[in-house]
This record gives C-alpha cells, structure tokens and sequence, in this order.
C-alpha cells in the first residue's frame, strides 16, 4: 500500500513540475535511499541557445527517516570548453521543529533548490554537472531521488 502513495505522489510532483520553459530535467535514485559518500551523480546537457538566460535547479527528493534539517552537497561543473568549477552549496529540507520545507505526501518530500539564477551559457556544447553528498556521514540515510533541473528564463 505504501508503494501505491509513493507512485502516486511521484506521478503527481511530474505533472505539477512540468514546465514548458525546461530545457533539461533528470533524476538520479540513490538506491535504498541510502547515498554513499563515494557516489556521484552526473548529469549532462547540452546548450545550443547562447543568448537565453537560465535558472539552474537541484531538487532532492527525501524521506520522512533523512536525519538532519540541512543538507550539503559538492557541485562540480564542467563546461563545453573543459573549464571546471566546483562549488558547496548548503540548503534546508526541514525548519528548526523538523517541519519538511519541500512538497510531499505521506514520508516522501521533493525539495527544489534555486542553484543557479539568471545564468548565461556563454558557449554552446555539452555541459557536466556532477553532484556529491557533503555530509560528515559515509552513508546519508533517507535520501532518495537527486536531480538537475535547468529552465530558460521568459522573457515578457
């Protein structure tokens, strides 16, 4: 039965996360939930519009059991011209009373970070991002799902 609330609830968050401006969206599953600390996840993409602007996102999807309010994680960025960046970044999934920031149904939530606004790819081509758990812990427990989500910004 709690299978059927999970499908439903990620079935859900698809529909409601559709967005006609998304030029990349993908999710990693960290099997068990349980993300070790030697486990990356890559993502590439490839951008052909080099005027557009942009607004980066990493969502994660986390269980009622993940342990802590934050969550840190290593950014590695690889351009089309081989340049590389690495980035930390720190963000909340749960308020000080332990209340879950993110959307979500039953123990699973999705929480959708802004990484990246107003970003331009100054060069066409493919571009890596790899992302790494930055907690003390070797294995996070409770997390399920990590993922890039990358949007052209509208212009009105």
């Amino acid at each position: 039965m709690n299978k059927i609330y999970y499908l439903v609830f990620l079935i859900g968050l698809f529909l409601y996360s559709c967005n006609g401006n998304d030029v990349y969206m993908q999710y990693i599953h960290i099997n068990d939930g349980k993300w070790d600390k030697d486990s990356i996840c890559n993502f590439e993409f490839e951008i052909t519009d080099t005027v557009s602007r942009y607004n980066l996102y990493v969502n994660v999807r986390n269980l009622s059991e993940y342990p802590y309010q934050n969550l840190w994680l290593f950014i590695q960025k690889t351009q089309s011209d081989s340049i590389v960046a690495n980035d930390t970044i720190e963000f909340y999934l749960a308020d000080k009373k332990g209340k879950w920031l993110g959307r979500g149904v039953g123990a699973a939530y999705e929480m959708p970070v802004l990484y990246q606004q107003n970003i331009k790819f100054n060069n066409s081509g493919k571009y890596h991002y790899s992302v790494i758990q930055g907690m003390r812990d070797t294995v996070l427990n409770g997390i399920n799902d990590v993922g890039i989500r990358l949007e052209k910004q509208v212009t009105e």
